[in-house]
């Protein structure tokens, strides 16, 4: 079980003391993955307790769920822990070849050209071999030298919006071909791809936490990017085992005694929800969902505290009036347990039955609601 610790004084006064970071221009080196870098500062994900090298390969992080530190022990004490893919504890690693950094620069500088910078012009331009460049390339900066130039095109986007360009005008400043290639490039509104939850969770990271409450049990498992699995049952193994079962090639970590601050906030939360019927703030997600359990799934967030909605109310206010059962499919789908609050659909006729994790508990979470909301 989880315990809640605050930081210590020590540590506190420590962290002030710690060199300033232009939190700014350490966010622009972790878009890029940029090598250079690297043994320049660590970033800490809050949401999953793991400090990274500026160039790791894993996929970028909410900016909101990240701190910049100067050293990886000041990520140490504030309870993070290493990641196992970049190994940020160790050295640097093997110089780099020279021509990575011209490289960079250059295509920092016709990265809006409109041009492609294909890897048989990089390798003509700098004397190496187009297999050759694409293996070291991605070895050094973590990424390809086409992905390195989409990331940099979407930081110049970011520079021609903020100096009052059009949305279009900055779009084609910034060297893409048209406005459908940003959007092809936008962050899933939902975090976790079809593709990533297909294949088992592989290659993402998620940490788990199991807390006691009135009705039993309750785990939570977050991504880089929020929620991913809230769920209650009869025994905090149970909870995990489901977990495991859920994503079989994630890999899982149970949160540490000193949890990051977001993941304290999000399980005392949702602990005094299910233990008081106290509201909680909207919760990030990370989950996979299609488009019709999207908008079932986001009417449900709407829902008033301390009301309840039919099965037929939530198809009608969704627009699909004869979708009744395709909405409690949808209410049964849902992985988050009270983050996204199905508890709050029932039956024409009042029944509360349909709730995955058992209608009793269903019962006790409506009750406290109802009872918080009148008083």
């Amino acid at each position: 079980m989880i315990a809640i610790a605050r930081q210590p004084m020590d540590d506190a006064r420590t962290m002030t003391a710690a060199p300033r970071l232009d939190e700014t221009e350490c966010w622009d080196a972790v878009l890029r993955r940029d090598a250079a870098w690297d043994g320049r500062m660590v970033f800490g994900v809050l949401t999953t307790g793991i400090y990274c090298r500026p160039s790791c390969g894993s996929r970028r992080p909410l900016r909101r769920n990240v701190r910049f530190y100067a050293e990886p022990a000041q990520a140490r004490r504030d309870g993070l822990r290493a990641c196992k893919r970049c190994r940020p504890d160790e050295g640097a690693g093997a110089v780099l070849p020279a021509w990575v950094g011209p490289v960079c620069d250059y295509i920092r500088r016709e990265c809006d050209s409109g041009e492609p910078l294909t890897l048989d012009a990089l390798g003509e331009r700098f004397g190496v071999s187009p297999t050759h460049l694409q293996r070291a390339f991605r070895a050094a900066v973590g990424v390809s030298p086409r992905r390195f130039a989409e990331l940099c095109r979407l930081e110049r986007l970011k520079g021609e919006l903020r100096g009052g360009d059009s949305v279009t005008g900055a779009i084609y400043a910034a060297g893409f071909g048209s406005s459908s290639r940003v959007y092809e490039r936008a962050d899933s509104r939902l975090g976790m791809t079809p593709g990533e939850y297909r294949a088992g969770g592989k290659g993402v990271e998620i940490t788990h936490a199991a807390v006691d409450t009135a009705i039993g049990p309750l785990l939570l498992a977050a991504t880089d990017r929020g929620l991913c699995f809230v769920q209650l049952g009869g025994s905090a193994e149970e909870l995990v085992a489901r977990l495991e079962r859920e994503y079989p090639k994630a890999e899982l970590h149970a949160m540490s005694d000193r949890p990051s601050p977001p993941f304290a906030a999000w399980v005392e939360a949702l602990r005094r929800h299910v233990e008081e019927g106290q509201p909680h703030p909207d919760l990030p997600v990370d989950v996979r969902a299609s488009a019709f359990q999207q908008r079932v799934w986001s009417f449900l967030q709407s829902i008033p505290w301390g009301e309840t909605r039919t099965y037929a109310e939530v198809a009608t206010a969704i627009g699909a009036p004869r979708a009744t059962r395709a909405v409690a499919r949808a209410c049964a789908a849902n992985p988050v347990a009270v983050a996204i609050p199905c508890h709050r659909v029932i039956r024409s006729d009042g029944a509360l039955s349909g709730y995955r994790w058992g209608t009793e508990r269903k019962r006790v979470l409506l009750d406290r609601e109802r009872a918080r909301a009148a008083g």
